[in-house]
C-alpha cells in the first residue's frame, strides 16, 4: 500500500506498519511515548523500527486500530510509496462489512455497541464481557447520555474545578486561622491540621481509586455494577483522551465531600481545616490528572508522574493507584516501576 498524494493528505502525520497506513495526525501529542519517539517516521513503514522498540501492551495496540486507515480509501488515493517499503510486499485488505451498530466487523470489540447512540444504557447489554471490552481503550466522541441536559452535566471544563473549589477552601479555613493569627502555636497547630487533611486526601484518593474505581468485575457481575462502574471511572479507561471528562464535577464532587465530611466531623479536632487540607489535596490531584493527560512536562518529576499514570491505563490497570502521590503505592505494593529512558521525553 502506497502513500497518499501530499496535497492529499493535508500535510497529515501517516505512517505505514506492517502493510496498513495510520493516520497519526490527532494521536501524535496523545502519545504516551512522547511525539519525539513517533521523530522521522512521517510517511516512513516503521515496521522495522516498532519492531526493535520495547513491546506495546494489548491495550496500546487495541488503541492503534483507531488511527486505521480505510484499505480501499487508502489504495484509490494513493500515488507514491512510502521510504524503504518494497512494492512486492504491499497488498489489500478486503472491505470490512458493517453491523446493525454501524461498526466495522473485525478482530475489535467495538460492534457490541452503537457509539452513535447514548452509551450507559447499552452497559447492561455487554455484562458479561464488560470488564474486557471497558480495559480496551478508544479515541473517539462517547456520548452517556440521551438527554442533552444530563450528558451536559457529565462534562466539566478543567477551569470549573478550581473556580469552584477555592472559594470554598478559603472559607473553611478563613474562620479558624483567622482566630488564631496572633497566637504563633494555635497557627502551627492549624497548620498541622491543614496538612494532616492533604494527606488524608492521598489516602482517600488511593482507596477510591482502587477498591471503588477499580472494583473486581466478572461476567456475573450484573449490569447495576457495571453500570455504575463505567460512570464514575470506567468511560475513563475506555475513552482516556477525552478533555472534558478529565476532572471530577463539582456538583457530584460536593455531595460525595459531604458525605464523607459528616461523620468525620464528629471525631476530628478543627475539621474544617481538615477539610480545607483535603478539599487542597482533592484540587492538586484534579488539575494535576488533567495536566498529566494534556500537559507537556518538561520537569523530570512530572514527566515521571505522566509516564506511571500512562502506564496504568495502557499496561498496568491493576496497579500505580496513586496519581498525585506514590506514597499509598508503595505503602499497598501497587507501586509501577518504571524503565528509565535515555532520553527525555516531550508532548509538543
Amino acid at each position: 500500500m502506497d502513500l497518499p498524494k501530499k496535497d492529499e493528505a493535508n500535510e497529515k502525520f501517516i505512517v505505514k506498519y506492517r502493510q496498513q497506513l495510520y493516520d497519526l495526525s490527532e494521536f501524535m501529542h496523545k502519545h504516551p511515548g512522547g511525539i519525539n519517539t513517533l521523530k522521522g517516521l512521517n510517511r516512513t513503514d516503521m515496521t522495522a523500527r516498532f519492531m526493535k522498540a520495547p513491546p506495546h501492551s494489548d491495550a496500546a495496540m487495541y488503541l492503534m486500530k483507531e488511527y486505521k486507515i480505510d484499505s480501499n480509501v487508502a489504495a484509490h488515493n494513493t500515488k507514491q510509496s512510502f521510504a524503504g517499503t518494497d512494492q512486492q510486499d504491499t497488498r489489500q485488505r478486503p472491505r470490512e462489512t458493517e453491523d446493525k451498530n454501524n461498526n466495522q466487523l473485525d478482530e475489535s470489540m467495538e460492534h457490541l455497541v452503537d457509539w452513535s447512540k447514548a452509551m450507559l444504557p447499552q452497559i447492561a447489554n455487554i455484562t458479561n464481557c464488560y470488564d474486557e471490552w471497558v480495559h480496551k481503550p478508544v479515541d473517539r466522541p462517547l456520548r452517556l447520555f440521551g438527554p442533552w441536559y444530563l450528558e451536559m452535566c457529565t462534562k466539566t471544563p478543567w477551569w470549573l474545578v478550581p473556580t469552584f473549589w477555592i472559594p470554598v477552601i478559603f472559607q473553611c479555613a478563613r474562620q479558624e486561622f483567622s482566630s488564631a493569627w496572633q497566637d504563633d502555636s494555635q497557627l502551627l497547630v492549624l497548620t498541622g491540621y491543614l496538612l494532616f487533611g492533604v494527606l488524608l486526601w492521598t489516602l482517600l484518593e488511593y482507596t477510591l481509586h482502587r477498591w471503588v474505581f477499580h472494583v473486581k468485575l466478572r461476567s456475573n457481575s450484573g449490569p447495576f455494577l457495571c453500570t455504575f462502574h463505567f460512570m464514575i471511572h470506567g468511560l475513563h479507561h475506555k475513552v482516556p483522551f477525552d478533555p472534558m471528562r478529565l476532572v471530577f464535577p463539582p456538583l457530584p464532587g460536593a455531595v460525595l465531600a459531604t458525605i464523607i465530611y459528616t461523620p468525620l466531623s464528629y471525631v476530628l479536632l478543627h475539621p474544617r481545616v481538615v477539610l480545607s487540607g483535603a478539599l487542597l489535596g482533592y484540587l492538586c490531584y484534579d488539575m494535576m490528572h488533567y495536566y498529566l493527560h494534556y500537559g507537556n512536562p518538561s520537569a523530570r518529576a512530572f514527566i515521571h508522574m505522566k509516564r506511571y499514570h500512562f502506564h496504568h491505563h495502557f499496561s498496568h490497570q491493576t496497579s500505580g493507584y496513586g496519581i498525585s502521590s506514590p506514597l499509598w503505592d508503595v505503602v499497598f505494593n501497587t507501586r509501577i516501576r518504571l524503565r528509565k529512558l535515555r532520553y527525555q521525553l516531550r508532548w509538543t
